[in-house]
């Protein structure tokens, strides 16, 4: 095989040309063979490879740099740099990240995770090496999908002022995780579509040519002036008129043609983008057909495409995906935002069945949280759902725009808490730190499906900003006959004893009452509480609880530091009972991939670690 001949860095360049398109197929091959035993980000990384060996073809690595947006299209990069053999650990403890990692290898020029990054920080490298005297070429590769990030145009406003040269490759393959939207989307549909222009140039500058003596001159005034024919030809001309050079469309599966066209690009003494047109899910029938479902897809059968492990219950998406349909049915103020996952949140059946009160804004957080403010200042009740680990991107938008105004913007936060393969950029961990220091919010946790539903019943008619936060998976159904009403500020005690007092919010209710079962089986006393609102926290219920309780354990799929413990003790502080208060959740730490229960484990937030903890607090 050919890839037995790629070891390390720069060994595709002992690959014979006419042997290219074979290696492109045993890649693809090995991808889809490796991905479907460990699961995996498989469409975009098939949609890429002739790309990412056109780039090491024309690069030396690791004296020149390329910079993946998001990240989870590197794999071909992977194999390319060596750790082909490494595949077997892909995402799982211990092994190979799905993104680029510095730390993992010379070759990963900058760790990535989120969208819209990677001209910033190219250009950021480049502005480096212009600066030490570095000629080393730096290439950024970012999706069109990504181009609906706002903070894509604010590098891309900085761009013309770099005085070497820097390429961005744009790989526009007309989707991001689900269908591009906007106007971007449509701007480059009309470059990928529209050859006029370039097939205008390439005509009038042959036949000019031919003309004796004036000819080349006619030709030189005409590039002089070729922005304005530009302008008449093809519809704004954007990158153009930012003063970044654009070359292309470029077939992304025409290897000889990328590489060309890469070289010319790497002659410019400024910044340059080479438009690149991909098919997403390339090569894998299955994954050509609905890419999204190869995005990010669990182990799977290579010969049907369906993934080996069917969820026996529904998850926390599904249930809100049915509850959010169902309440727009009964309140036609209610919309719902996506920022470019209407199926990794669940919004698809919403859009489908209210497709006017239905927005998704693109890969465009900071901007669905305004939007979502303006909406409720509108009148309307809007529903923002976003993965955890995202919503970071827009906290000045909910500190200013919403929380300020104290309008009653509801954010369903997918994936709170750890989420596993993806690893630290997309761990849930952080929400709750950052949203508790916001006046006017409020954040609740639902310890089961149950309970989901009745807080989002509960949110149509709360009047302020209201997060709601909920994991990754498998929706917990346990507790079933604990359903008290939900009533603001307020908790609920499931086990109601002494001594010890387990206060637990969200998917940590379940791992309290296991822990209390560990406890129970050596002699303690131990009450379990349902904290259900982490802001802001029952202190009537915390207070009872110092009267008869000598420890208070509280548990949270949170970081530490400014979580949902830390208000609990400062609050026991304050009335000065002696009452040891114990802060149970995720260390301040960035936790890498692996499966969620051997994070937990990492973290110390598994039943037996936790128990242990509490009994040497209470022998000590």
């Amino acid at each position: 095989m050919l890839l037995d001949k790629i070891n390390k860095e720069n060994d595709i360049k002992n690959i014979a040309t006419e042997d290219y398109d074979r290696l492109a197929r045993e890649i693809r091959e090995f991808l889809i063979e490796r991905i479907s035993v460990s699961g995996g980000h498989l469409a975009s990384n098939l949609g890429v490879v002739e790309l990412t060996m056109a780039l090491h073809l024309v690069l030396d690595f690791p004296e020149d740099k390329l910079i993946w947006d998001v990240g989870h299209q590197s794999y071909t990069h992977k194999i390319l740099t060596g750790r082909k053999n490494e595949f077997n650990t892909l995402r799982s403890y211990g092994g190979i990240s799905g993104f680029p990692k510095r730390r993992e290898s010379k070759c990963d020029a900058f760790d990535t995770g989120h969208s819209s990054t990677s001209i910033s920080a190219g250009l950021g490298i480049a502005s480096g090496y212009y600066l030490s005297g570095n000629n080393g070429v730096v290439v950024s590769v970012i999706g069109d999908g990504a181009l609906t990030g706002g903070m894509a145009y604010e590098a891309l406003n900085n761009v013309s002022n770099l005085k070497r040269n820097f390429i961005i490759v744009l790989n526009d393959n007309n989707m991001s995780i689900s269908e591009n939207v906007g106007g971007m989307s449509s701007y480059l549909d009309s470059l990928r579509t529209g050859n006029v222009y370039n097939d205008l140039k390439a005509g009038v500058t042959n036949t000019l040519n031919k003309i004796p003596v004036v000819g080349e001159k006619m030709v030189h005034q005409i590039k002089k002036t070729k922005s304005s024919i530009k302008q008449l030809v093809i519809p704004g001309m954007f990158f153009e008129d930012m003063g970044i050079t654009y070359l292309g469309p470029v077939d992304g599966h025409n290897i000889l043609q990328l590489v060309k066209t890469l070289n010319k690009a790497k002659k410019l003494p400024h910044a340059v983008i080479v438009h690149v047109i991909t098919k997403k899910g390339k090569g894998y029938e299955q994954a050509e057909r609905n890419p999204s479902k190869f995005h990010g897809v669990e182990p799977f059968d290579i010969f049907s495409g369906e993934v080996y492990r069917k969820k026996a219950e529904l998850s926390y998406t599904d249930i809100f995906s049915k509850a959010i349909v169902k309440l727009g049915e009964n309140n036609r103020k209610i919309t719902a935002i996506t920022a470019a996952m209407p199926d990794g949140t669940g919004l698809k059946k919403f859009k489908s069945r209210y497709p006017e009160r239905f927005f998704d804004v693109g890969i465009a957080e900071e901007h669905a949280v305004t939007f979502a403010a303006g909406l409720a200042a509108a009148g309307y009740k809007p529903y923002v759902a976003i993965y955890s680990s995202f919503l970071q991107r827009a906290y000045d938008q909910i500190l200013h725009d919403v929380c300020i105004q104290d309008l009653p913007v509801v954010f369903a936060i997918d994936r709170a808490g750890l989420v596993g393969g993806d690893g630290e950029t997309h761990q849930g961990i952080f929400d709750i730190s950052f949203l508790s220091s916001i006046p006017n919010m409020s954040i609740f946790a639902p310890k089961n499906k149950y309970e989901f539903i009745d807080i989002l019943r509960y949110s149509t008619y709360y009047s302020g900003p209201l997060a709601i936060r909920y994991p990754r998976g498998e929706a917990y159904s346990g507790f079933k006959e604990y359903r008290a009403p939900i009533k603001y500020g307020k908790s609920e005690i499931i086990y109601k004893e002494k001594d010890i007092a387990i206060v637990a919010v969200g998917s940590m209710v379940k791992t309290g009452a296991e822990v209390r079962k560990i406890l129970k089986e050596k002699g303690y006393f131990v009450t379990l509480v349902n904290g259900r609102f982490i802001k802001p926290i029952d202190e009537e219920c915390i207070g009872s609880l110092t009267e008869n309780h000598k420890i208070i354990v509280t548990l949270e799929e949170n970081v530490i530091k400014g979580g949902y413990g830390e208000s609990v003790m400062r609050y026991v502080q304050t009335i000065d009972t002696g009452v040891r208060v114990l802060n149970i959740g995720v260390p301040n730490i960035y936790l890498e991939h692996g499966s969620v229960e051997q994070l937990h484990k990492e973290a110390g937030l598994d039943p037996a670690s936790i128990a242990g903890r509490i009994e040497e607090l209470n022998n000590g």
